[in-house]
């Protein structure tokens, strides 16, 4: 008796709690430095009360990754000079968003320039003299007014802000703003001769699917249009050799972006590179010397990392313990940031066909006891081949059918990866099977599985839905008497909209759910993608 009520307590105890779920440090942000032999990037630690802070982090080939910023505000957006010795970065350490530098060597942070409005990003020019950063006009005296007497009324074609580009001279103590009203910019990189920028911008903030790639002179002057690419893109990268600019586009007029192009900086047509040869949502990307790329593609549930040509063709690349989420390419092979659904994220290196891990930021987790998912694939209503995780419970015993949840992702142009996810985990800690499914509309199976629920909510993407809870019922995992559906967004969309077509469902939780999508699509800011 004694020894049951004892492997019964230890049993509670071992249960993943909500605590050590948000227990967790986030990574992303990878740089590296000019000379390939370390890398920055950023650590987001785990909430405190209201409070969430993120730090900067440098490691190299040999490991040991040590913090470099340290403050009670947070750190983010790490660019080394051209020279490697200093490290600009973001932090609200005076209450907004302002350039921070610092030695890399060591030594005490510096503020660089303050502005009145928050700085929302920044680049180095190539002579590491100059930074062109992003930042809103300070505001006027009756806008000043208006917001302190919380006056908070807006004009529908006035709304949209005009984020203007700036250029500091670091021998001086002014900058320059380069972009007046009505123009946005929204990004900037420089060509490599140092002498122009190309921006991603529009001089139609209010309206949606205005911008447009330009080309402005760092001396000043009027914007030179080199793209108008269609529906939504960004990510704009100019190349080493500076005649092109890459960036991610959709296909044609949405929902979102998902193959990579390069455009000539000096006018031509754009090429899609990756529509053919990858066929995948590209993520990331990187200009190498050759003029070849490296990206990161989705792929169902994982990622895939390979060189891409200038002709499109593309050589993925092997040997990573765990999906890359992030890269930069180093002296003595790649730099990676990457996790499981069972491996909380850490810094890699990955060379010659083997891959050492350089942190330990999340080393509490390597005692954590979470659920190993299964993937899933079977026949939708239609032969189309759909794909989900599944979570059973660690004590379920071979055969028993047990209660299933089925949690749908946000978007619908979103997905479920090999990531850890706390709801589903905190479920099957509990005794409950968990469901993910990448129904059609799921990004990570090409373009025609991306657009195939267009104007069809609700209907392939619910039967496909409802194929796969039969599917674990006939296998006997689920029991069908003991159905649960959730999800956020979107996935609070399907949840609700699912209990409206079947009873089958004896829970439904739906987190910042639609229930009208025409009053929904009258009222939202941007109503483009939805359209």
């Amino acid at each position: 008796m004694i020894l049951a009520v004892a492997l019964a307590v230890a049993q509670v105890a071992a249960l993943l709690t909500p605590e050590q779920a948000l227990d967790r440090r986030r990574l992303s942000g990878l740089e590296a430095s000019p000379d390939h032999k370390r890398v920055a990037f950023v650590v987001g630690e785990p909430a405190k009360g209201a409070k969430s802070e993120q730090h900067i982090y440098v490691t190299g080939a040999e490991g040991g990754a040590r913090q470099f910023t340290a403050s009670s505000s947070s750190e983010w957006a790490p660019r080394w000079s051209p020279d490697g010795t200093r490290l600009a970065f973001l932090s609200d350490r005076s209450g907004k968003s302002q350039i921070w530098i610092m030695a890399v060597d060591g030594g005490e942070a510096r503020q660089l320039i303050d502005v009145k409005t928050s700085i929302a990003s920044f680049e180095w020019a190539p002579d590491g003299k100059r930074i062109a950063y992003l930042a809103d006009p300070p505001k006027s005296e009756d806008e000043e007014k208006k917001e302190k007497d919380r006056d908070d009324a807006e004009l529908v074609d006035k709304v949209g802000s005009e984020t203007s580009l700036w250029l500091f001279d670091l021998d001086g103590t002014a900058s320059k703003q380069l972009t007046k009203s009505p123009w946005r910019v929204d990004e900037i990189d420089w060509l490599p001769s140092g002498d122009r920028l190309a921006v991603v911008a529009t001089d139609q903030p209010a309206k949606e699917l205005t911008s447009r790639i330009y080309s402005i002179d760092a001396a000043g002057g009027e914007p030179s249009q080199i793209a108008a690419p269609k529906g939504p893109f960004g990510g704009a990268q100019v190349s080493p050799d500076g005649t092109l600019i890459a960036y991610l586009a959709s296909r044609f007029d949405g929902p979102s972006p998902h193959d990579l192009f390069i455009q000539p900086v000096a006018g031509g047509p754009a090429t899609n590179l990756t529509a053919k040869s990858v066929d995948r949502p590209v993520g990331r990307y990187a200009w190498q010397p050759d003029g070849s790329m490296l990206i990161i593609v989705q792929d169902g549930f994982g990622t895939k990392l390979g060189r891409l040509g200038r002709d499109g063709s593309f050589q993925p690349m092997t040997g990573f313990p765990v999906p890359p989420s992030d890269f930069a390419p180093g002296m003595d092979g790649l730099f990676l940031i990457g996790e499981r659904a069972n491996q909380a994220p850490e810094v890699w290196l990955a060379a010659g066909g083997q891959s050492s891990r350089l942190s330990s930021l999340n080393r509490s987790w390597d005692t954590v006891k979470v659920v190993e998912p299964e993937l899933i694939r079977y026949r939708s209503f239609d032969g189309l081949t759909i794909e989900g995780s599944l979570l059973t419970p660690p004590n379920r015993t071979a055969g028993a059918a047990v209660p299933l949840v089925v949690i749908v992702h946000g978007g619908p142009t979103g997905e479920w990866s090999d990531r850890f996810e706390s709801w589903g985990q905190l479920l099957a800690a509990r005794g409950y099977a968990v469901f993910y499914p990448n129904i059609r509309g799921s990004t990570g199976y090409g373009w025609s599985f991306l657009i195939s629920n267009r104007n069809d909510w609700g209907g392939g993407d619910y039967k496909d839905l409802m194929v796969g809870v039969d599917t674990l019922i006939g296998r006997g995992i689920a029991d069908r008497d003991r159905l649960g559906i959730a999800g956020w967004s979107y996935g609070g969309y399907m949840a609700s909209w699912a209990i409206t077509q079947t009873g089958r469902f004896k829970a439904a939780v739906s987190g910042a759910g639609l229930s009208d999508l025409a009053t929904e699509y009258g009222t939202e800011g941007g109503p483009s993608y939805d359209e």
